[in-house]
C-alpha cells in the first residue's frame, strides 16, 4: 500500500511538471572556451579506482599535437576484460574546437555496450549498441551541434578555464543508445589540499552536472535518472595539470575516481661482486 502510495505522488509530480513545463527557465548558456595553455605531447599513466580506493582498470592518457590539431586518447583496461575507449580530435586555433569523437565501452563493466561516433562538423552521431536482449543495433542522427562541443575533452578545457570566472556550461552528446545533447552545468567549489611526497599543494576543485535540458531533464530527477554530478580537481599554475576525478562514465554507472599513478618497479636485485 505504501509502495502504491509513493508511486501515486510520484505521477502526481511528473503531471505536474509536464504541466508548467513552460516555466522552466533556459539551461545555462555555453561559452567557448580560449587556448591558455597550448597542449602538446603527453603520455600519462592512470588508475581508475572506486571511492573505496579498490582499483578495477589501469589506463593511459596518450595526446599528440601536429599544428594546431591535438588528438588525445583515454583509455582504461579493466581487471574483468572490459575496455573504455575514447578518442577526441580538436583544434586549438584561437579557442579548442572539436573536430571529432569515438567511444567504445565494451565488456561486464557496462551495462550496455556501445560504439558512438560524433562528427561535429556535420553533426553526424552514430551510436552501435547492444540491447538488453543481446540484438546489435545502430542509431543515426544528425544534429545541430554548438562549437563548445566538449566530448572527450573535459580535462583540457578545465585546465584552460579561470576557476575564478568559469563558464557557466559545456555542451556534450550524451554516450546514450539514442542521441541526445546535453549541457554540462559548470561551477568551481574552491580549492582542496593535497600534497606531492611532502609538498603541500592546491587543486581547483570543479563540479559538473548533466542538464538533460527539456521535458525529459525535468521528469528525470524524479524518475531516478539524473545522473549524479561528477567533480574534477586542477592543479593551477604556468602548466595546468589534471590531478584527479570522480563521476560515473555511463548513465546509471557507478561513481569512479581516476587518479594519476607513478611506475612502480621490481626490486632491485643486489649487484653481482665485481671479478678480480
Amino acid at each position: 500500500m505504501h509502495h502504491t502510495k509513493r508511486r501515486r505522488v510520484r505521477f502526481r509530480l511528473v503531471a505536474l511538471v509536464l504541466t508548467c513545463a513552460f516555466f522552466r527557465a533556459s539551461a545555462p548558456r555555453a561559452e567557448p572556451v580560449a587556448v591558455r595553455h597550448t597542449e602538446g605531447i603527453v603520455h600519462g599513466f592512470l588508475a581508475l579506482r572506486t571511492l573505496d580506493g579498490a582499483q578495477v582498470a589501469s589506463g593511459d592518457l596518450i595526446q599528440l599535437a601536429r599544428g594546431d590539431r591535438v588528438t588525445t586518447r583515454l583509455t582504461f583496461r579493466f581487471k574483468d576484460g572490459s575496455l573504455h575507449d575514447e578518442t577526441a580530435v580538436y583544434s586549438q586555433r584561437g579557442h579548442f574546437k572539436l573536430v571529432s569523437s569515438h567511444l567504445v565501452q565494451k565488456g561486464p563493466a557496462f551495462k550496455t555496450p556501445l560504439d558512438m561516433t560524433v562528427d561535429a562538423g556535420t553533426g553526424r552521431v552514430v551510436v552501435k549498441y547492444t540491447n538488453d536482449h543481446g540484438e546489435a543495433k545502430v542509431e543515426e542522427e544528425t544534429l545541430e551541434l554548438p562549437p563548445d562541443l566538449a566530448n572527450g575533452m573535459i580535462l583540457t578545457l578545465l585546465k584552460n578555464v579561470s576557476p575564478d570566472a568559469p563558464p557557466k556550461a559545456f555542451s556534450m552528446v550524451a554516450a546514450t543508445p539514442k542521441p541526445r545533447l546535453v549541457k554540462l552545468a559548470l561551477s568551481a567549489a574552491g580549492q582542496d589540499s593535497f600534497t606531492t611526497g611532502s609538498m603541500p599543494r592546491k587543486a581547483a576543485h570543479y563540479v559538473v552536472k548533466v542538464d538533460i535540458g527539456g521535458i525529459a531533464g525535468l521528469v528525470a530527477p524524479l524518475v531516478g535518472k539524473q545522473p549524479p554530478d561528477s567533480h574534477v580537481w586542477i592543479l593551477g599554475g604556468e602548466a595546468p595539470a589534471f590531478v584527479k576525478s570522480e563521476g560515473p562514465m555511463f548513465l546509471g554507472g557507478p561513481i569512479w575516481r581516476i587518479e594519476l599513478v607513478s611506475p612502480t618497479w621490481p626490486r632491485a636485485q643486489a649487484a653481482a661482486p665485481a671479478k678480480k
